[in-house]
Protein backbone atom coordinates (compact mmCIF):
# COMPACT_ATOMS: atom_id res chain seq x y z
CA UNK A 1 0.00 0.00 0.00
CA UNK A 2 1.41 3.35 -0.98
CA UNK A 3 0.21 6.80 -0.04
CA UNK A 4 2.67 8.41 -2.46
CA UNK A 5 1.31 11.63 -3.94
CA UNK A 6 -1.57 11.89 -1.44
CA UNK A 7 -1.46 15.07 0.65
CA UNK A 8 -3.38 17.00 3.26
CA UNK A 9 -3.63 20.77 3.02
CA UNK A 10 -4.11 22.66 6.26
CA UNK A 11 -7.36 24.62 6.27
CA UNK A 12 -8.94 22.47 3.55
CA UNK A 13 -10.99 19.42 4.41
CA UNK A 14 -10.29 16.14 2.70
CA UNK A 15 -7.31 14.68 0.91
CA UNK A 16 -5.69 15.56 -2.38
CA UNK A 17 -3.59 13.85 -5.00
CA UNK A 18 -0.67 15.75 -6.53
CA UNK A 19 -1.14 15.62 -10.30
CA UNK A 20 1.29 18.24 -11.57
CA UNK A 21 3.63 21.06 -10.79
CA UNK A 22 3.51 24.72 -11.76
CA UNK A 23 6.14 27.39 -11.40
CA UNK A 24 5.27 28.39 -7.84
CA UNK A 25 2.73 25.73 -6.91
CA UNK A 26 1.59 22.15 -7.24
CA UNK A 27 -1.60 21.14 -9.00
CA UNK A 28 -3.76 18.94 -6.81
CA UNK A 29 -6.98 17.03 -7.28
CA UNK A 30 -9.55 16.46 -4.54
CA UNK A 31 -9.86 12.68 -4.21
CA UNK A 32 -13.58 12.95 -3.45
CA UNK A 33 -14.85 15.46 -5.99
CA UNK A 34 -12.08 15.31 -8.59
CA UNK A 35 -11.83 19.12 -8.57
CA UNK A 36 -8.39 20.40 -9.53
CA UNK A 37 -6.69 23.55 -8.19
CA UNK A 38 -3.25 24.93 -7.39
CA UNK A 39 -1.73 24.65 -3.91
CA UNK A 40 0.91 27.23 -3.08
CA UNK A 41 3.99 27.21 -0.86
CA UNK A 42 2.08 29.37 1.63
CA UNK A 43 -0.30 26.42 2.25
CA UNK A 44 0.81 23.97 4.89
CA UNK A 45 1.02 20.73 2.94
CA UNK A 46 1.66 17.34 4.54
CA UNK A 47 2.40 14.18 2.56
CA UNK A 48 0.52 11.23 4.04
CA UNK A 49 3.45 8.90 3.36
CA UNK A 50 5.56 11.00 5.78
CA UNK A 51 3.02 11.10 8.63
CA UNK A 52 3.40 8.66 11.50
CA UNK A 53 1.66 7.79 14.76
CA UNK A 54 3.48 8.14 18.08
CA UNK A 55 4.02 4.85 19.90
CA UNK A 56 5.84 3.98 23.10
CA UNK A 57 8.91 2.64 21.26
CA UNK A 58 9.13 4.18 17.77
CA UNK A 59 6.77 6.03 15.48
CA UNK A 60 4.70 3.95 13.03
CA UNK A 61 4.04 5.24 9.53
CA UNK A 62 0.44 5.89 8.52
CA UNK A 63 0.86 3.37 5.69
CA UNK A 64 1.49 0.61 8.24
CA UNK A 65 -1.47 1.69 10.38
CA UNK A 66 -3.77 1.73 7.34
CA UNK A 67 -2.57 -1.74 6.25
CA UNK A 68 -3.49 -3.05 9.70
CA UNK A 69 -6.87 -1.29 9.62
CA UNK A 70 -7.59 -2.60 6.11
CA UNK A 71 -6.77 -6.17 7.19
CA UNK A 72 -8.76 -5.99 10.42
CA UNK A 73 -11.79 -4.44 8.70
CA UNK A 74 -11.60 -6.79 5.70
CA UNK A 75 -11.47 -3.81 3.36
CA UNK A 76 -14.67 -2.30 4.76
CA UNK A 77 -15.34 1.18 6.18
CA UNK A 78 -13.93 2.08 9.57
CA UNK A 79 -15.90 3.77 12.33
CA UNK A 80 -17.12 7.24 11.45
CA UNK A 81 -14.65 9.89 12.62
CA UNK A 82 -17.51 11.59 14.49
CA UNK A 83 -18.14 8.49 16.62
CA UNK A 84 -17.44 8.53 20.35
CA UNK A 85 -13.72 9.13 20.89
CA UNK A 86 -13.57 6.22 23.35
CA UNK A 87 -14.72 3.83 20.58
CA UNK A 88 -12.14 5.27 18.17
CA UNK A 89 -9.32 4.98 20.72
CA UNK A 90 -10.40 1.44 21.61
CA UNK A 91 -10.28 0.39 17.93
CA UNK A 92 -6.86 2.02 17.51
CA UNK A 93 -5.60 0.12 20.59
CA UNK A 94 -6.76 -3.08 18.91
CA UNK A 95 -4.54 -2.52 15.88
CA UNK A 96 -1.74 -0.51 17.46
CA UNK A 97 -1.60 -1.53 21.14
CA UNK A 98 1.51 0.52 21.92
CA UNK A 99 0.38 3.87 20.52
CA UNK A 100 1.18 6.74 22.86
CA UNK A 101 -2.20 7.71 24.29
CA UNK A 102 -0.81 10.92 25.79
CA UNK A 103 0.80 12.32 22.64
CA UNK A 104 -1.83 11.21 20.11
CA UNK A 105 -4.68 13.66 20.63
CA UNK A 106 -8.38 13.19 19.84
CA UNK A 107 -8.21 15.35 16.71
CA UNK A 108 -5.40 13.20 15.30
CA UNK A 109 -7.41 10.03 15.89
CA UNK A 110 -10.50 11.51 14.24
CA UNK A 111 -8.40 12.56 11.26
CA UNK A 112 -6.89 9.06 11.05
CA UNK A 113 -10.35 7.50 10.72
CA UNK A 114 -11.67 10.20 8.40
CA UNK A 115 -8.70 9.82 6.05
CA UNK A 116 -8.95 6.02 6.08
CA UNK A 117 -12.59 6.17 5.00
CA UNK A 118 -11.81 8.80 2.32
CA UNK A 119 -8.97 6.69 0.91
CA UNK A 120 -11.13 3.58 0.95
CA UNK A 121 -14.03 5.36 -0.76
CA UNK A 122 -11.67 6.75 -3.43
CA UNK A 123 -10.40 3.17 -3.97
CA UNK A 124 -6.84 4.22 -3.14
CA UNK A 125 -6.35 1.53 -0.51
CA UNK A 126 -7.86 -1.31 -2.55
CA UNK A 127 -6.14 -0.33 -5.77
CA UNK A 128 -2.75 -0.26 -4.07
CA UNK A 129 -3.45 -3.58 -2.35
CA UNK A 130 -4.28 -5.20 -5.72
CA UNK A 131 -1.15 -3.70 -7.29
CA UNK A 132 1.05 -5.18 -4.57
CA UNK A 133 -0.53 -8.62 -5.08
CA UNK A 134 0.05 -8.40 -8.84
CA UNK A 135 3.65 -7.24 -8.29
CA UNK A 136 4.33 -10.21 -6.01
CA UNK A 137 2.85 -12.65 -8.55
CA UNK A 138 4.97 -11.10 -11.33
CA UNK A 139 8.19 -11.27 -9.34
CA UNK A 140 7.63 -14.88 -8.22
CA UNK A 141 6.94 -15.95 -11.83
CA UNK A 142 10.23 -14.39 -12.91
CA UNK A 143 12.22 -16.36 -10.30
Amino acid sequence: MSLKGIISISGKGGLFKVIGQGKNNVIVQDIESGRKFPAFASNKISALEDISIYTIEEDVLLTVVYKKMFAKLDGKDALNHKADIKELRSFLLGILPDYDEERVNDGDIRKLFQWYNLLLKADVLKAEDKLETEDKKGSSEEE
